[in-house]
């Protein structure tokens, strides 16, 4: 028999260990390890163990433990942590996310900064009796509210637009143009020739003149600096003309047509003439008429067989008719020539002031009227286009200022008679190189009557 301490060479070998006061088939059983072969079996103190509850399934750590000496021991697997307390693995750099963008305050909420809350100071900071802050409300920008009145105003504007080019188009085409430049070299400043044309086509009168001559010339000139000049040439004033020799200047017309008169001026003046305006009787009367009449003065009476003129003196408004008798009239004026020049340019400043009123300029069932009487009454040079009779109106008026220079070249005698021409304007051949020198370069005071008989 064995004894109870003894262990069967079956149990010893197989690591079965029989416990005493278990009972008989009760079983210990324990693997052995190398490193434990030669210690000593526990014994047990004989209590049952109560039957054992399989344990929950634990997720066991992988994680090993190095020990840190040759000789230590190993340590037993510790009891496995929970997925969330366990230390993580250094795994492998992963690329980062972006910063996610705040979402976009909805309309309803205010804006919040994502600094804005560690700017706030403790709530601790903030007196218990202080007043409730209510957070600033987004202001918004006022919608602007579309009124009808916008539409029709870009209505109106594009309609004026479309008149507007239209008005320029139809004046352009209704020019009427003749070849009157002599295409001398230009000279400083902008001169235009004005000419009232004698010529009675249209005109009803008893007057037996045929033909056409010049009844009034006048020189426009605007220099670089300086007031701007109108000045009046007597008709008979005694020049020379190209290829004919010495006559009256209105003989020029007569001659050579608007071409040999512009070539006449130019060499009398100096001045190259850029445009050239001419205007019949007819035309003085229908523009008057066009714009209403016009207002002149005179202080004499007068009854003129020849230019038909019945005047009392004072100031009247008067048609076509009568400006034109008016600014024919010089046999009963005792200045002649001179004081139907002065005549003149009243009767051109008097039309060109109604002409650019606004009564005329902004009101379309006047301006077009007065437009087509004045295209018909006038014919240009073929290089003159609307926007060069616009210029010329804008000159015109300055002319009519009281800063402007008027009057005529200076003159020697008003009844110098030559034969085989007649009675003729003699200029004083002193004084005329100078007077156009002063004129061209702007030389006289502004408002200042210059020329005349000396």
């Amino acid at each position: 028999m064995r004894g109870e301490g003894a262990v069967s060479d079956r149990h010893k070998n197989s690591g079965d260990l029989k416990i005493p006061g278990l009972g008989r088939g009760c079983r210990y059983a324990r693997h052995v390890t190398p490193d434990d072969s030669d210690r000593e079996t526990p014994r047990s103190s004989g209590r049952p163990k109560p039957p054992s509850v399989p344990p929950s399934p634990k997720r066991v750590s992988t994680r090993k433990v190095t020990p840190s000496r040759p000789d230590a021991e190993p340590v037993a697997p510790t009891r496995a942590m929970p997925p969330q307390m366990a230390p993580q693995e250094p795994s492998s750099p992963r690329r980062q996310r972006p910063p996610s963008v705040p979402p976009r305050p909805r309309p309803d909420q205010p804006a919040r900064d994502q600094y804005a809350r560690s700017s706030q100071p403790a709530a601790s900071a903030v007196p218990h009796n202080a007043a409730p802050v209510e957070p600033a409300q987004p202001t918004q920008p006022p919608r602007k509210r579309k009124h009808g009145c916008c539409r029709v105003l870009w209505v109106l504007l594009a309609l004026i637009v479309v008149a507007v080019v239209w008005f320029l188009v139809w004046v352009n085409s209704n020019i009427t143009t003749v070849d009157a430049l002599s295409g001398a070299p230009d000279t400083p400043g902008e001169t235009y020739l004005i000419v009232g044309s004698d010529s009675r086509d249209g005109w009803s009168t008893t007057d037996p003149t045929e033909g056409a001559r010049t009844d009034t010339i006048m020189v426009l000139h605007k220099p670089e600096s300086g007031p701007t000049a109108l000045i009046s040439l007597p008709r008979d004033s005694y020049v020379e003309i190209p290829g004919y020799g010495a006559n009256k200047v209105n003989a020029a017309f007569t001659f050579g047509g608007p071409q040999l008169l512009v070539e006449t001026v130019e060499d009398l003046s100096g001045l190259t003439i850029d445009h050239y305006m001419e205007i019949g009787f007819t035309g003085v009367e229908d523009i008057v008429d066009a714009v209403g009449g016009v207002e002149l003065c005179y202080d004499e009476d007068v009854s003129d067989e020849k230019s038909q003129l019945e005047w009392e003196a004072g100031c009247h408004v008067v048609d076509g008719e009568t400006a034109l008798a008016f600014s024919r009239m010089r046999y009963s004026d005792p200045l002649g020539d001179i004081g139907r020049a002065q005549r003149q340019r009243q009767v051109v400043s008097a039309v060109a002031e109604e002409m650019l009123s606004p009564g005329t300029v902004f009101n379309p069932f006047h301006l077009v009227p007065v437009a087509s009487a004045t295209l018909d009454a006038f014919r240009v040079d073929t290089e003159t286009g609307v926007f060069d009779l616009a210029q010329f109106a804008l000159v015109l008026n300055s002319a009519m200022s009281d800063g402007a220079v008027t009057g005529t070249p200076p003159i020697t005698s008003l009844g110098y008679n030559v034969a085989g021409v007649g009675s003729t304007v003699l200029l004083d051949p002193d004084r005329i190189d100078q007077f156009w020198i002063d004129i061209a370069d702007g030389n006289y005071e502004p408002g200042t009557d210059v020329g005349g008989v000396a």
